[in-house]
C-alpha cells in the first residue's frame, strides 16, 4: 500500500506503525508518529480534519447590516463572524476555515446597552499624510461623542463544528499539505494559544471560554431552542473580489482589493442545530 504523510515526506505508508480497522467494507488506516497523527476515511484517502470546539461568552453582537448605527444583532452567530474568530487560533492564505455545524446550547436572550461612541471616522487621506511625515491624524472625541443604543446578546455558548480546505493560493513550502495545517491548529487549541484575543462580533465582547472537545453533546441544548426556528434571511460572510490574491501579483509587497460581495442565506435552527453545509449549497450575493 503506497501514499505519503507530513511527517515522512516521499516515504510509503510501510515506514509508519500501521493499524487496518475493517468495518462495512470500508476501511480506515491510523497512522501514528511521535506526535501526529492521521486518520483517513475510506477508499479515496481523504483526512478527516475536522474539529469540535466549545465557544462561551458574557455578551456577543453579530450585527445586521441594514441597521448600522443603533445596532441589532441576529439570534444567532454569522458564519463570517465565527469563521474570524477561529482565524485568531490560527490562519494562513494556504488554508480556509469551513464551518459546517453550528450548535446554539443556552436560551437567546438579549439586552439593550448604551455606550459612548463618536460620529466619525478617522479619513484615510489624513493617516496617509502622517505616514508621509505631514499632517496629524487624530479626531478629537469631546466634538463628536455621541450615545448610541446596541441589541446584543447575552450569556452565549455555541458549539461549532468546522474543517479546514487548501486554498492553493500561496505556499512558503514546495510540502504544503493540509496535514500540516491541521496538526497546528489542533495543537493550538489544545493549549489554548491564539495570535488575537477571539471575540463574539464586536471586539468588546471578548470569548470566555475556547475549548476543544470530542463530541458535541446535544442533550445540554436548552428546551426554548428545540423545534423548528425560522432564522430568516442572515449574512452568512463577505466574498472578497480578489479572491485572496494581490491584485498587484507581488506577495513580498501586496496589495488587496477591498471590493467584496455579500452572501446570503436562509437557515433554520433545528433542535438548537443549525446544518451549515446543508445551507451552503443555496448562498445568494
Amino acid at each position: 500500500m503506497q501514499g505519503f504523510c507530513y511527517n515522512c515526506t516521499k516515504k510509503a505508508f510501510k515506514s509508519c506503525n500501521i493499524t487496518l480497522l475493517t468495518f462495512n467494507s470500508k476501511w480506515s488506516i491510523i497512522i501514528t508518529i511521535t506526535k501526529y497523527k492521521y486518520k483517513f476515511i475510506g477508499d479515496d484517502n481523504q483526512m478527516a480534519n475536522d474539529f469540535k470546539v466549545i465557544v462561551e461568552g458574557d455578551y456577543a453582537g453579530f450585527n445586521r447590516p441594514e441597521l448600522k448605527t443603533e445596532r441589532v444583532t441576529y439570534d444567532v452567530p454569522t458564519v463570517g463572524a465565527l469563521e474570524g474568530m477561529l482565524k485568531c487560533v490560527y490562519w494562513k492564505p494556504a488554508f480556509r476555515i469551513v464551518i459546517d455545524k453550528i450548535v446554539v446550547f443556552n436560551p437567546i436572550k438579549t439586552v439593550n446597552i448604551r455606550r459612548n461612541e463618536v460620529k466619525t471616522k478617522l479619513p484615510l487621506k489624513a493617516v496617509r499624510a502622517q505616514m508621509n511625515g505631514g499632517g496629524a491624524a487624530v479626531i478629537y472625541t469631546p466634538d463628536v461623542r455621541t450615545q448610541r443604543g446596541s441589541v446584543v446578546l447575552k450569556d452565549v455558548k455555541y458549539g461549532i463544528e468546522f474543517h479546514i480546505e487548501r486554498t492553493f493560493i500561496r505556499s512558503d513550502h514546495e510540502d504544503e499539505c493540509e496535514e500540516k495545517h491541521y496538526n497546528i491548529m489542533l495543537r493550538r487549541l489544545k493549549k489554548g494559544q491564539c495570535f488575537r484575543q477571539p471575540c463574539l462580533g464586536c471586539r468588546e465582547f471578548s470569548v470566555k471560554r475556547l475549548e476543544l472537545v470530542d463530541d458535541l453533546d446535544l442533550s445540554e441544548v436548552a428546551e426554548e431552542n428545540m423545534g423548528r426556528h425560522d432564522l430568516g434571511l442572515m449574512l452568512y460572510g463577505m466574498r472578497f473580489r480578489d479572491g485572496g490574491k494581490p491584485i498587484n501579483g507581488d506577495w513580498e509587497h501586496p496589495q488587496f482589493s477591498d471590493k467584496a460581495d455579500a452572501m446570503y442565506y436562509h437557515p433554520y435552527m433545528i433542535d438548537g442545530v443549525i446544518d451549515v453545509a446543508e445551507y451552503r449549497k443555496e448562498l445568494k450575493c
